[in-house]
C-alpha cells in the first residue's frame, strides 16, 4: 500500500538563508494576493473565472518588466502559491454547492506568524542537510530523520515563532499488518482525562492551555503596552508567539502518544464518538476545555492511524447515548448530569465510572442493517444491542431527520 508522509523537522541555518527564505515567503505572499486582486477585478469586470495556469502565464510576462525581483527565488515558489489559491476558489464553489458553510479566500499578511512556500522538482535529502532549489544545502537540526531513498514529492518551507521548518513530502510503500487481534476497542474522549478505553485504560488530559493560561495572559498584557511598530513589540510578539507553539507541541505530543498506543495494541475494531465541538463550544463554560481538548485532531490521527494499520474505524453517531446506557442490563437513565461521574444504574443498581460506562457502551456499538445514519448520507451506523428500546428510538429519529 502507498501513502503519502511528511517529515518535518527544523532548519539551522545562517542569516543569509534566512534572508533567503524570508524573500521567499514574501514571494509567496505577493503572487497569492495578486492573484486573488486579478481573480476579483476579472469577475467584477466580466464575470469569467480563470486557472493558476492562467495567471502563472499572465505573471511570467509581468516578470521583466514590474517583478524582476521574483528572479532571486525558484519559479516553484509562485506556481505552488497559485495552485494553493486555485484549490482555495475549488474548495469555496464545491462547499457552496454542497451547502456548506465556507469563508472566500483572503489576502495573506506578513503580520500572521506563520508563513510559509513550497517548493517541488530537484529536492535531494542528506543525512543532515536537505538541498531546496534556488536555497541550495540547508542544515538540518535533527540527522538522519527524513529518509533519502523514498521518492520526493514536495517540501514546504516554513517560519513559525521565529524558527524555520522544512516538510519533506514522500511517498512511502507500507505492508499492512495482517496478525490483528479480534477485540473491539471503544474510546470516550471527555475533559477530565482525555480518553478511555473500554478496556479501562485512562489517558490523562494535560490540560496544557490551563496551565500556561496566566503566564500568556500576562505576556498578553505586556504586548499590548508596547509602542506598536517598536522592536520591544516585535521582541514580545515574538515571546507570545513561541509560547503558543509550546503549547501546541505538548498538545500534539499527548494526542500522539494515546492514539498510538490505542492502534499498537492491533485491535480488529475501534470505535470512537462523533462529536459536534463547534456546538459543545457553545457552553461557554467548557468551551476552552474543549478546544484544548482537540477532539478534531483526535479523530483526524485515529483516521490515518487505522488505514495504515488494517484496522476498522467506527465513528458512532452523535445520537447514540453511550453516557446514558448502562453497560451491565442496557437500561437508560433519562437524566445525567455533567457533575455525575459516578453511574448508578436505576434498574439494577450497577455502578461504575461515567467514562468508563460510555466507552463499554461504544466496544458494544453493533452494526445496524439499515444502511442509513442520523444524516441520511447513505453510511452505516451503529446501534446497541443490547437495549432494543434505544434501538426503536434511535430510528425513529433517524427517519425523522432523513424526512427533513
Amino acid at each position: 500500500m502507498k501513502i503519502n508522509l511528511a517529515y518535518k523537522t527544523e532548519l539551522d541555518l545562517n542569516n543569509k538563508q534566512k534572508s533567503m527564505i524570508n524573500q521567499a515567503t514574501g514571494g509567496a505572499r505577493f503572487t497569492y494576493n495578486w492573484g486573488l486582486a486579478r481573480r476579483i477585478e476579472l469577475y467584477e469586470k466580466e464575470k469569467k473565472s480563470t486557472t493558476a495556469v492562467t495567471q502563472h502565464r499572465e505573471l511570467n510576462k509581468l516578470k521583466k518588466a514590474e517583478f524582476d525581483w521574483m528572479y532571486n527565488s525558484s519559479k516553484c515558489v509562485f506556481q505552488e502559491a497559485l495552485r494553493d489559491l486555485d484549490k482555495g476558489f475549488k474548495n469555496f464553489f464545491r462547499n457552496i454547492k454542497q451547502g456548506k458553510k465556507s469563508g472566500f479566500p483572503r489576502f495573506k499578511s506578513k503580520h500572521n506568524s506563520k508563513q510559509s512556500f513550497r517548493l517541488t522538482g530537484s529536492i535531494h535529502v542528506f543525512n543532515d542537510k536537505v538541498q531546496l532549489p534556488r536555497l541550495g544545502k540547508l542544515r538540518l537540526k535533527e540527522k538522519g530523520y527524513i529518509p533519502s531513498d523514498e521518492k520526493i514529492l514536495s517540501a514546504t518551507v516554513s517560519k513559525h515563532a521565529n524558527k524555520y521548518f522544512v516538510s519533506v513530502a514522500v511517498e512511502k510503500e507500507i505492508e499492512l499488518p495482517k496478525d490483528l487481534t479480534k477485540n473491539t476497542i471503544g474510546i470516550d474522549l471527555g475533559i477530565k482525562d482525555l480518553a478511555i478505553t473500554s478496556d479501562g485504560i485512562f489517558f490523562k488530559n494535560p490540560k496544557t492551555y490551563k496551565k500556561f493560561l496566566s503566564k500568556l495572559k500576562r505576556m498578553q498584557r505586556w504586548l499590548s503596552r508596547k509602542t506598536k511598530g517598536s522592536n520591544n513589540r516585535r521582541k514580545q510578539k515574538d515571546k507570545v508567539a513561541k509560547l503558543h507553539y509550546k503549547i501546541s507541541n505538548i498538545r500534539k505530543d499527548n494526542i500522539h502518544k494515546m492514539t498510538s498506543q490505542v492502534v499498537k495494541t492491533k485491535p480488529q475494531k475501534i470505535v470512537i464518538e462523533d462529536l459536534s465541538a463547534k456546538n459543545m463550544m457553545k457552553n461557554h463554560k467548557l468551551a476552552q476545555s474543549i478546544a484544548d481538548s482537540s477532539f478534531g485532531e483526535i479523530r483526524r490521527q485515529f483516521e490515518y492511524k487505522t488505514r495504515w494499520n488494517n484496522i476498522e474505524l467506527v465513528v458512532a453517531s452523535r445520537w447514540f447515548p453511550s453516557s446514558k446506557l448502562c453497560s451491565n442490563c442496557g437500561n437508560k437513565k433519562e437524566e445525567l448530569k455533567l457533575s455525575d461521574r459516578i453511574y448508578k444504574c436505576d434498574s439494577c443498581g450497577f455502578e461504575i465510572d461515567r467514562d468508563l460506562n460510555a466507552s463499554i457502551n461504544l466496544k458494544l456499538y453493533t452494526v445496524s442493517s439499515t444502511g442509513i445514519n442520523a444524516s441520511g448520507d447513505g453510511k452505516v451506523h451503529a446501534l446497541n444491542s443490547r437495549c432494543p428500546s434505544v434501538n426503536e428510538e434511535f430510528n425513529s429519529k433517524t427517519k425523522e431527520l432523513i424526512a427533513c
